[in-house]
Parts: structure tokens; sequence; C-alpha cells
């Protein structure tokens, strides 16, 4: 009886040791990489490698803007497939704009030429509605340099966003002189816009 009790205790140590060993050699391990030499630049892994826009543009609606590292990817998706099966075009041929940097925010010709405005839309370059009131907080819905010159129906709408919001997240006065868009049609506004945080 002594015996068996004394096999039973010793089968019991091995079981432990055994079970605490593998449970140590598990915490030691490394978790497992989610950017593998295979993955897909994506916003989980985003300097894993070249980005390929094919691998995004074949399988139907697949994908979100949340699924990229930058702007610029999801745009190179859209010149890919500008049928957007992943409905990444955010009006006029520009994907996700509230995405970071780098970022190409030139339309896809083919979606800014079938692009028509509605009764709601705001006043833009693709819409430019001179009866419509402009309303400078569109274009910093999406955060920081979301918006270029071109989006702009007139230099004085972009020096209206300025003017609304001094510290220029949408980088329209690149000289730091106070006016935006220089270069853009009239109606112009080319009182200085005293630069800084608002």
């Amino acid at each position: 009886m002594l015996v068996l009790a004394l096999v039973a205790v010793a089968l019991g140590v091995v079981v432990f040791v055994r079970g605490g060993s593998d449970t140590a050699a598990q915490a030691q391990r490394p978790d497992r990489e989610w950017c593998t030499p295979g993955t897909p630049r994506t916003a989980l892994c985003p300097n894993n490698k070249a980005f390929e826009a094919k691998e995004y543009a074949t399988h139907g609606d697949a994908f979100d803007c949340i699924n990229f590292a930058h702007q610029a990817d999801a745009q190179a998706v859209l010149r890919a497939d500008p049928g957007d099966p992943n409905h990444l075009d955010d009006g006029g041929g520009v994907a996700c704009r509230g995405l970071p940097e780098p970022r190409d925010t030139k339309p896809v010709p083919q979606i800014a030429q079938q692009f028509t405005c509605g009764p709601g839309d705001t006043r833009r370059a693709l819409c430019p509605q001179p009866d419509r009131a402009f309303d400078a907080r569109y274009f910093l819905r999406y955060g920081n340099d979301a918006y270029d010159c071109p989006d702009f129906a007139s230099q004085a709408d972009a020096q209206a966003v300025l003017r609304f919001a001094p510290a220029d997240p949408n980088h329209l006065d690149g000289e730091g002189k106070g006016v935006a868009c220089p270069d853009l049609p009239g109606p112009k506004d080319v009182k200085p816009v005293r630069r800084g945080t608002p």
C-alpha cells in the first residue's frame, strides 16, 4: 500500500514538472509574427514589402480604408480598378482621405468624369455651386492633410479654410505667408491669415 502511494506521488510529481516545463517553454516562445515575408503591406504590416495594388482589387468588396497603411496605397487600388469594388472612393476619384501620408489625392479620371453633384453636396472643385454657401468645416473633417488645393473651387474657398484653421492641417499655405493656394482661380481672398494654432 505504501509502495502504491509512493508510486502515485512520484507520477504526480512527474506530470506536474512536465506540465510546468511545457508552460514555461511556451511562455518563452515569441508570439506569432503578423508580418511574414508574404504578407501584403497593410495597416497591420505597414513596411513589410512593396505595395501591390492588384492584391486588393481582385476580391470584390473585401477591403476597407482601415486595411491600408497609407492614403496613397488606397488610391493605388482605386487606380488599379476604377470600378471601386472595395468602395474606397470618398467622392470624385479620391480614396480614403482620412488615411495618413504618403498621399495621392490626384483624382482617378474615370471616376471624376462620371461624378455629378447632388443637392446636398458641399461646394468644392467638383461641385463649384456658386449659389451655395461655403462650409470650411467640410475640408477639416478628416483631420490632417486630407485636401489639396485642386479640391477647392476657388482661392477664396481655400483661404476660408485657412482662416478657419490657421494651423493649416491641409498644408494649403506652402510658403507660410498666410495665403492659401494663390494659383487657384477667383474669386480671390489674399488678405494674409496670421498663421499658428487657432
